[in-house]
């Protein structure tokens, strides 16, 4: 399948391709950036948090498969309980290696003088 396949006729002039720009930040046939979207996209904050209830969410989740498993073992297959621990497990794992690293970064930056 060569690139022509792809293309239609109109889009291919000779030795040059139209090409569409998706990003913003790609330059330009008169080899300008085009402007910025000012748009407000969410903050490391709002995203930190997201993430923290993210993590809380699977160990409430395996907390919950774990006490319905005590106290109903019928209803809660051993593989869903099984992979909501191994989930919740690996989540809190990176989040500590996540907050280890920046903790290790704030100190690399405070200690530069």
């Amino acid at each position: 399948m060569s690139i022509l396949d792809t293309l239609s006729s109109n889009q291919v002039t000779g030795n040059q391709v139209e090409v569409k720009r998706t990003n913003p930040l790609h330059i330009g046939l008169n080899g300008e950036k085009a402007p910025l979207d000012k748009s407000k996209g969410i903050s490391f904050e709002e995203m930190l948090m997201e993430a923290i209830k993210g993590v809380n969410s699977d160990q409430m989740e395996s907390t919950s498969l774990m006490e319905q498993m005590v106290t109903d073992p019928d209803s809660v297959d051993t593989h869903d309980l099984t992979i909501a621990m191994a989930k919740a497990d690996m989540s809190l794992n990176v989040t500590k290696a996540v907050i280890d690293r920046a903790v290790k970064a704030y100190k690399e930056i405070t200690s530069l003088r």
